[in-house]
């Protein structure tokens, strides 16, 4: 079976083309494969698959073998091996998933995309939609874990996050990760990013669910800018540096919420064949 192994600022997917859907996506198949000891080793799969309605189909499990209904970073690297391996020839593409399809623009080098501007659509605050428990919007609110109080709000980007910007030692923060993405509030758990704002840029570690701490993540910078901005943090409409461990995109959220798009690099790391 041949594989890509790509990364998005060090968010790493080995990505399978399924056009005929004979790729497993049984939990234990996709465990083992990202497995970075005795697999290939990735935060997850990406399965390109045809789709009727766009240029293709991104299908993501995660490295603990759930499936994800979007993946920022992801999809860079999908549209990226889309054009490069001539699957479509256009700069401009839509690729569908399960929050449903998003348009992309791809900047080209040599032949080659270098980095892809995705429109990643409206963001959701309404917690019956992230979804999370409870009614109405989750701004600026306290979500109480094991006594300790924290200030956050919930976003969904096709996937749901909870951005607090509240400041947190290192240690509490490898504590707080994986108890907040499983809170009780959160049905199908949710992705966590902790914020700092340093000089108009937005710092974010991520402990993403399905796969812990990661070098980045896409929605999850979409959904921290989308954050800052309705708490004024930063402006509406202009593009906000978001630094992750593995690098920065670059976020716009429009002023009437209608649309958020993200900027970033996708990498081919190497091609191979497993059987």
């Amino acid at each position: 079976m041949r594989f890509w192994k790509y990364h998005g600022l060090g968010n790493d997917f080995i990505v399978l083309e399924n056009f005929d859907q004979s790729a497993k996506k049984d939990p234990e198949y996709v465990k083992r494969l990202c497995d970075r000891h005795t697999g290939i080793g990735a935060d997850g799969i990406l399965y390109i698959e045809k789709d009727c309605m766009c240029d293709a189909r991104m299908v993501v499990m995660n490295s603990d073998g759930s499936e994800a209904e979007m993946c920022g970073n992801g999809i860079r690297c999908v549209a990226k091996h889309l054009y490069d391996n001539w699957l479509v020839r256009s700069k401009t593409m839509t690729i569908n998933t399960l929050a449903g399809g998003k348009s992309i623009e791809c900047t080209v080098h040599n032949g080659l995309v270098e980095s892809v501007v995705v429109g990643m659509g409206a963001p959701k605050l309404d917690r019956k939609l992230i979804p999370m428990k409870g009614e109405g919007q989750f701004v600026d609110a306290e979500l109480n874990v094991d006594g300790q109080r924290i200030v956050a709000t919930a976003v969904s980007m096709g996937n749901p996050h909870l951005i607090t910007f509240q400041e947190f030692e290192p240690e509490e923060m490898d504590e707080l990760g994986p108890k907040l993405e499983r809170h009780p509030s959160f049905p199908k758990r949710t992705n966590v990013e902790f914020v700092k704002l340093v000089k108009g840029v937005l710092e974010v570690k991520v402990f993403e669910r399905g796969a812990g701490w990661t070098m980045a993540c896409g929605t999850g910078a979409c959904a921290t800018a989308v954050a800052a901005a309705v708490s004024g943090k930063v402006p509406f409409g202009e593009e906000v540096e978001v630094r992750l461990p593995g690098g920065s995109l670059w976020i716009s959220v429009s002023r009437d919420l209608s649309e958020v798009k993200m900027r970033g690099p996708a990498v081919l790391v190497y091609r191979a064949a497993i059987d």
